[in-house]
């Protein structure tokens, strides 16, 4: 079964962020991310990200945002969640299956509104897939 395990958050500054999700909800740094930090909180990783001045496909004007700008899927099988995402009214955006399991990657899709999400079979540092409850 799918599980939400990812959001990522537009930030002007990735370490004052991560400095802050320490301090207010005691998350740890998972690692870095190309534009930024990882958090976690055991279960959930949290992105931390700043696109500065970039271009980034899917995200116009994405520069003067802060917030929210997507979130992810860790899926069971990619090709059959890309099935149900595209019947559902879901269009590609970008990104690709890697084969090699230790290599991470994401795939891009957009909701009918236009909200971006990502799906992935293999997960994101700090993320777990299964929880169990307590007992």
């Amino acid at each position: 079964m799918e599980k939400l395990r990812h959001i990522a958050l537009s930030v002007e500054d990735p370490e004052a962020a991560a400095q802050f999700f320490e301090k207010a909800f005691g998350m740890t740094r998972a690692g870095k991310a190309m534009r930024g930090i990882y958090m976690t909180d055991g279960v959930m990783n949290v992105a931390l990200l700043n696109f500065a001045n970039e271009t980034v496909p899917g995200y116009a004007g994405l520069k003067d945002v802060r917030g929210v700008i997507h979130f992810g899927m860790w899926v069971d099988d990619l090709e059959a969640a890309e099935k149900r995402i595209t019947e559902a009214g879901g269009t590609y955006l970008t990104g690709r299956k890697e084969t090699d399991p230790n290599v991470f990657y994401e795939v891009k899709y957009r909701m009918p509104d236009g909200t971006v999400f990502d799906i992935t079979e293999n997960g994101w540092k700090g993320a777990v897939k299964e929880v169990k409850p307590a007992a």
